[in-house]
């Protein structure tokens, strides 16, 4: 996948996460039922060890992909400054066939399986390039945090 810059969508404004737990990098495509994220694996990554993405990075990568399809309803207005809290409330299914190396850029595109509320059930798959890492369904839950 050709990530050009005119397409990228501000993940900033789709995710509550900052570093160094932000597993995601760029959105190419996000629609109220799908969504496509972009992340390179850097050697400083807090989910590296020896040179090797390690599954909880995958997982979180694939949550964070995830969490932008529900997510993106909170963070309609830019300038406002709000504030969301999430939880993976289930994992329902994953598999995980190969861990990614540092320097590798890995795809991940969710779809919207249910959803009620704030509560939904989502498909995740994540390549390098055309190989599969990681397959999950897993639901979530969000809610903005009213201080």
């Amino acid at each position: 996948m050709e990530i050009r810059e005119e397409n990228i969508i501000n993940i900033h404004n789709f995710l509550p996460h900052r570093k160094p737990m932000l597993m995601t990098d760029y959105i190419p495509e996000l629609t109220k039922e799908k969504v496509t994220t972009s992340f390179e694996i850097k050697e400083d990554n807090i989910f590296v060890d020896k040179g090797v993405f390690v599954e909880a990075g995958l997982i979180e990568n694939s949550a964070q992909t995830c969490s932008s399809i529900l997510g993106q309803s909170f963070f309609e207005n830019p300038e406002a400054d709000t504030k969301v809290i999430g939880f993976i409330t289930n994992i329902k299914k994953i598999e995980i066939f190969s861990l990614p190396k540092v320097g590798s850029t890995i795809i991940s595109k969710a779809s919207l399986i249910s959803q009620f509320e704030n509560i939904c059930q989502i498909y995740c798959e994540t390549f390098l390039e055309d190989k599969l890492l990681i397959r999950s369904e897993i639901n979530l839950f969000i809610q903005e945090v009213i201080s």
